[in-house]
C-alpha cells in the first residue's frame, strides 16, 4: 500500500528519537483526552505539570512508536504483530478501540510538527491507522472484547 510508503518518508526524525517523540505523543493525549491517562495504572499520581519529562512516559511513549515503526515497515503485512498486541491491549489492559483512534491523531500532529509530516503524509498516516485499528478492532471482535 503506497500510503504506508508515504509514511515512512516522514519516519526517520521519529525513530531518530522515540523516546522524546513517544513523549510527546502521550503528554499530548493525557493533557488533551485527560480519562485516557486512567487506562494506565503506573502514571497514576503524575500531575499534568509533571508528564512532560517525565521518564516514565516517555519511556513507554517509545514502546508505542517502535511498535507503529514495526507495522509501518510491514506495509500491511501485520497480522502476526497485531495478533499479541491485541491480545494484550484487550485482555490485561482493556484498551477501548477508541483510545486507538484518539492516539493516532495525537501521532498525525506531533508527526506534523517534529517530522514535517505534510498534508498527503497525513492523509496516508491517517489511512493506515484506519487499517491497523480495523485490524485491532477485528482481533477484538475474535477475543469476544466489547469496549
Amino acid at each position: 500500500m503506497a500510503d504506508f510508503d508515504t509514511v515512512l518518508k516522514f519516519w526517520g526524525p521519529v525513530e531518530a528519537d522515540y523516546t522524546a517523540h513517544g513523549g510527546l505523543v502521550l503528554t499530548r493525549l493525557f493533557t488533551e483526552h485527560p480519562g485516557t491517562i486512567d487506562l494506565f495504572p503506573k502514571f497514576a499520581g503524575i500531575s499534568q505539570a509533571d508528564m512532560a519529562g517525565n521518564a516514565a512516559i516517555s519511556a513507554h511513549g517509545a514502546t508505542v512508536l517502535k511498535k507503529l515503526g514495526e507495522l509501518l515497515k510491514a506495509k500491511g503485512n501485520h497480522a502476526d504483530l497485531l495478533k499479541p498486541l491485541a491480545n494484550t491491549h484487550a485482555n490485561k489492559h482493556k484498551i477501548p478501540i477508541q483510545n486507538f483512534k484518539l492516539i493516532s491523531e495525537i501521532i498525525v500532529k506531533v508527526m506534523e510538527e517534529k517530522a514535517g509530516l505534510t498534508a498527503d503524509g497525513q492523509k496516508a498516516l491517517r489511512n493506515v491507522m484506519s487499517v491497523v485499528i480495523a485490524d485491532i478492532d477485528a482481533n477484538y471482535k475474535e477475543l469476544g472484547f466489547t469496549n
